[in-house]
């Protein structure tokens, strides 16, 4: 028996681990320390911004702050915010939100920038948005043809969501006002 074969988890064991973790394809992944204030605030900013937008033309559908996503029995992440529909779950998403929100952080970058990037691309969510607290940016990812084509960064201009088709949309000057404010002082 390999070392690959006695490290590999599922969703049952998963669900019995105390601490925050995440499981990638029946790899246990430690989540960073708990987020610095910054991120917190942003998460909040995001997250109030984008929930503004889910009104009745978005049916069935709601914003969520660091919920479990599991994808198989191999594979559970926890994004920062997704924006999922007709999901009914309790416990946990059962199927692909169409935006997901990542905060990043020295620790989480590269799991953020390529592992969670491919996941989230593979299982088809429509938009992927990567925030960088440490100079107020984001780059956001739209799904075309199965793969992600990058949008564009975005510091103070508002991303529609045009692909979802309920008017969703993020105004990333409202997000990041707070923060150049403080910046500035």
């Amino acid at each position: 028996m390999s070392v690959a074969e006695i490290l590999h988890y599922t969703y049952a064991d998963y669900s019995q681990w105390e601490g925050d973790w995440e499981l990638i394809d029946g790899i246990p992944v430690a989540m960073a320390p708990a987020p610095i204030k910054i991120h917190q605030q942003l998460s909040s900013e995001l997250f109030l911004e984008l929930n503004k937008g889910v009104d009745d033309k978005c049916l069935n559908c709601e914003v969520l702050y660091e919920v479990d996503w599991k994808i198989n029995e191999e594979t559970v992440v926890r994004p920062d915010i997704v924006f999922v529909c007709d999901d009914e779950g309790e416990a946990y998403l059962t199927k692909a939100p169409k935006i997901v929100v990542e905060i990043i952080s020295p620790a989480t970058a590269k799991k953020d920038e390529t592992i969670k990037f491919d996941i989230y691309e593979s299982e088809g969510v429509q938009y992927y948005i990567l925030v960088y607290p440490d100079d107020l940016r984001a780059k956001a990812y739209g799904l075309k043809d199965g793969r992600y084509i990058k949008i564009g960064d975005f510091t103070h201009e508002t991303l529609k969501f045009d692909a979802i088709g309920c008017g969703l949309s993020l105004d990333f000057a409202k997000v990041f006002e707070k923060f150049k404010k403080r910046a500035k002082k």
